[in-house]
């Protein structure tokens, strides 16, 4: 599991897009006992992995969700069936365990076929055999509620809708049996997520926040990255991604961004440091970037003279909100906090 800067990035005639649930498929030659060259990965393989990834897609939670980009890597070692089938049982057993609140669980089945003269026998979980000796390789998947894929080979000039038929039912005997063996290990998505995934926080902020949390050549949120460790994507909506494996890392991170885009509130108390001193008062920074008034006659009950004999560049200073105008003016008050002498 990774954040969104992880999706794969895709380009077609269509333009460009992306995409957050992979399942990558390899079947090396030593699964079935073959000796050849290992290079670049099949027409075969492609096409099992892209089978595969079809069945589960349909039980993979929405981003809003979700928010996670997802990858399955499903490595056959040894093959006298349905690989693919197989990698669809595995990757929604793996994604339960992994705490990915998957649907329900997906199962998939090949189904097998022999015609000799007006004899049909339809067989279930061919091996490699009797798929390769066969009439037939229909392989079908889905959940206890029905089909989310299916694939078929005929080596016939064609196919009656009776055989058609008792193949999709003895599949779905099939697929629900696989599907109780499969809920007997593991029936339902684990409530925590893995150690090993990313802790993903989702918040909103306005649009117009989004440049502030930047900051002018990225300088804001690469420090924001630099001092908690965690991955920050944001969306051109304002939504906002905090991804972090440790949990401690993504709240600081969290309260840096919140703490960017925060507006003063009237009657709210802030903890900030002064910026520069005047002779009718002094500015204080209560939010970053954001400077309020702390006028010489809101200092302290008692006649203040000089703003010197109170305050200094560099101090932190307890202050109230006590006014915001029209134009966006704090006004502060630090006496209000303090009780009369």
């Amino acid at each position: 599991m990774g954040t969104k800067i992880d999706e794969q990035r895709i380009e077609d005639l269509e333009g460009e897009s992306t995409k957050s649930f992979m399942l990558h498929y390899n079947f090396p030659s030593f699964a079935t006992g073959e000796v050849r060259p290992i290079r670049g990965i099949s027409r075969r393989e492609i096409g099992h992995g892209a089978l595969a990834e079809r069945a589960l897609q349909p039980v993979i939670p929405v981003e809003e969700r979700f928010p996670y980009t997802i990858r399955i890597v499903s490595d056959v070692l040894e093959s006298n069936g349905s690989s693919s089938m197989a990698s669809v049982c595995g990757g929604s057993l793996a994604l339960m365990d992994g705490g990915v609140p998957i649907k329900s669980a997906v199962a998939g089945v090949a189904m097998g076929l022999i015609k000799e003269d007006e004899k049909v026998v339809v067989l279930t979980d061919i091996l490699g055999d009797e798929d390769h000796f066969g009439d037939m390789d229909f392989k079908v998947a889905g959940t206890s509620k029905g089909v989310t894929a299916f694939q078929m080979d005929i080596k016939m000039t064609g196919i009656d809708l009776k055989t058609m038929g008792l193949a999709l039912e003895r599949a779905k005997v099939a697929r629900l049996y696989i599907l109780d063996k499969m809920n007997a290990v593991i029936s339902r998505s684990r409530e925590e997520l893995s150690a090993y995934a990313p802790r993903i926080i989702t918040i909103k902020i306005k649009v117009d926040k989004i440049g502030e949390v930047i900051g002018p050549g990225g300088k804001m949120i690469r420090s924001i990255v630099e001092a908690t460790g965690a991955k920050i994507d944001i969306e051109d909506d304002g939504t906002v991604l905090i991804a972090s494996v440790d949990g401690a890392a993504g709240q600081k991170a969290l309260e840096m961004v919140q703490a960017i885009v925060a507006e003063p509130e009237i009657g709210k108390v802030y903890t900030g440091k002064v910026r520069r001193i005047t002779a009718f008062g002094a500015f204080v920074e209560i939010l970053p970037g954001t400077d309020g008034l702390l006028h010489i006659s809101e200092i302290d009950h008692q006649h203040v003279a000089r703003v010197e004999d109170y305050l200094k560049v560099g101090d932190t200073v307890e202050v109230k909100v006590i006014n915001i105008d029209p134009e966006g003016k704090i006004r502060l008050s630090r006496k209000v906090l303090t009780k009369s002498r």
